[in-house]
């Protein structure tokens, strides 16, 4: 980061030459994650799963603890080394990713899946924070958005190897390869283990003076690691009990009010016949979730005032979650429907839809990125408009790809829906990047990203396949999903109005919070 001749902060070559090697992070982060929707119908076969166990996998079981470890981990890349950060992260995402391939039950499966998450953790909370302290405010929405991109070009490139993988190993040993390893176990080997060689290179990156791009430069914090270890006695149950008893009676006595209405209402879902696992893990998500942030809120009441208690932020997260619902459960789905309904091989689709994924996700984040910008020069809450434009947009396309019966009229669809779906994703993330301090940069991004994963992940690929499974109907299984939409318009709408103001009083806020430091 450099200051041109009147003192602003521009952009230097070294911060774009970071920014690429971050975007190849991401694409790693979502080959690993994704890589399952190509594998999902042989997988299906080889463990005896249904479809809802397929979008536990995809979704619940990695999507649940991604968001909890994100909070504490986003923390840790408040006060710690964020390179070293991601680059422990990806080692341990990409490790997990190998097991997978060695995988011989759904809840072996599950548990692999659970380390991809806590790995995958580290990612963006510290990208997150990189990007805003190379890139000055008014490029930070483009470069978070050619980072976001790495989403859709990651999903794509999954989708192509999986596919080819899976279809010629299966070809070439009909009866297990080498290890006795069937095809869809190979391709999980195949994209994880380059990402722990990956590791390597990211760890040469230089940390840069965190908060130095809007003159704000935050002095490294004194123990970081005793601060990643309260937090995470917040979040993880049991420990979460010690916590609350730490902060005195009253916390107590609402932590476990609220143990006990989360346990109820997992029994009474699985009185009802819901699977246990599925709502066992978003009980355990939403509790952690409560438990963390009245903590927050005695621990760091400025942080808690700028992310928890700024309903700007909260707005922006509810809005692109529900967006990400929908997107995830399409995302993942795609690829069965068009092997089990049309009768797509598996090369043919992860070609074609990873393809095209790669393509429309990438331009439509980037464009996005781009507008809302530009939308923001003339209003603080402008990249909103492209968050709003995100969740509609894409309703027509989605609702005719999941039910024609040609697959061309599904890859046409599919690529307009992404297309236009991302337009919100890098909008999103630089808002609630606006809304909070530097140093609260990665605790922001955590709690972004549980709305995107709990609202998102966590639910939309789950209750697709739930639905699709009672009802014998993958296309009545993501249509049931559009439901949300007038909920995701209406929390964008909310943001777009609030976020100017929430921006403007940010200091004030804090500094009423009990902020003292703005050096």
């Amino acid at each position: 980061m450099t200051t041109t001749t009147d003192g602003e902060y521009r952009a230097t070559g070294y911060a774009w030459y970071v920014l690429s090697i971050l975007f190849v992070v991401y694409i790693l982060n979502f080959i690993d994650r994704q890589v399952i929707s190509i594998l999902a119908e042989d997988i299906k076969r080889d463990l005896n799963l249904r479809d809802e166990d397929l979008g536990f996998l995809y979704g619940t079981a990695f999507g649940v603890f991604y968001a909890l470890f994100g909070i504490p981990l986003g923390r840790l890349a408040d006060s710690w080394h964020r390179v070293r950060l991601i680059s422990v992260g990806l080692a341990l995402w990409s490790t997990m990713t190998a097991l997978s391939g060695l995988s011989k039950t759904g809840g072996q499966l599950a548990a692999a899946r659970i380390g991809v998450g806590v790995g995958e953790a580290t990612a963006s909370p510290s990208a997150y924070s990189l990007i805003s302290d190379y890139f000055p405010k008014k490029l930070r929405g483009t470069a978070l958005s050619i980072y976001s991109a790495g989403i859709y070009v990651g999903a794509g490139i999954s989708l192509f190897i999986g596919g080819l993988i899976v279809q010629s190993w299966n070809a070439a040993y009909p009866n297990g390869g080498p290890f006795g390893l069937a095809g869809w176990q190979a391709a999980f080997l195949a994209v994880g283990l380059p990402g722990i060689v990956i590791s390597l290179w990211i760890a040469t990156l230089r940390e840069p003076v965190r908060g130095l791009s809007e003159g704000l430069a935050q002095p490294p914090h004194p123990a970081p690691f005793k601060a990643f270890f309260e937090e995470l006695l917040t979040i993880v149950p049991p420990f979460t009990v010690i916590g609350a008893a730490r902060l005195g009676t009253r916390t107590l006595l609402w932590n476990l009010v609220a143990a006990a209405i989360t346990a109820a209402a997992i029994a009474v879902l699985v009185t009802l016949g819901e699977p246990l696992p599925q709502w066992l893990a978003v009980g355990i998500g939403c509790y952690a979730v409560f438990s963390w942030a009245s903590a927050l809120r005695h621990r760091d009441p400025p942080t808690f005032a700028l992310i928890v208690g700024t309903p700007a932020f909260l707005c922006t997260v509810v809005a692109y979650g529900l967006n990400a619902f929908l997107s995830y459960a399409a995302g993942f789905w795609a690829a069965p429907y068009a092997m089990r309904e049309l009768g797509v091989s598996p090369a043919e689709a992860g070609l074609i839809l990873g393809g095209m994924g790669a393509v429309s996700g990438f331009l439509g984040v980037t464009v996005g990125g781009i507008l809302g910008d530009k939308l923001r020069q003339r209003n603080a809450g402008g990249r909103l408009i492209m968050v709003t434009l995100g969740a509609v947009v894409p309703v027509p396309f989605l609702a005719i790809g999941f039910t024609t019966d040609t697959p061309l009229i599904l890859y046409a669809c599919l690529f307009l829906a992404q297309f236009t779906a991302s337009w919100g994703l890098g909008n999103s993330a630089a808002t609630t990047q606006d809304l909070v301090l530097p140093r609260m940069r990665g605790a922001a991004t955590a709690t972004y990203f549980i709305g995107t994963t709990l609202l998102g992940l966590a639910l939309g690929p789950y209750l697709a396949g739930r639905v699709s499974s009672l009802t014998g109907s993958l296309s009545t299984g993501m249509l049931s999903l559009l439901v949300t939409v007038p909920i995701t318009l209406g929390a964008a709408i909310a943001a777009f109005r609030l976020v100017p103001a929430a921006e403007a009083s940010r200091e004030d806020r804090a500094r009423a919070a009990g902020e003292t430091d703005f050096t």
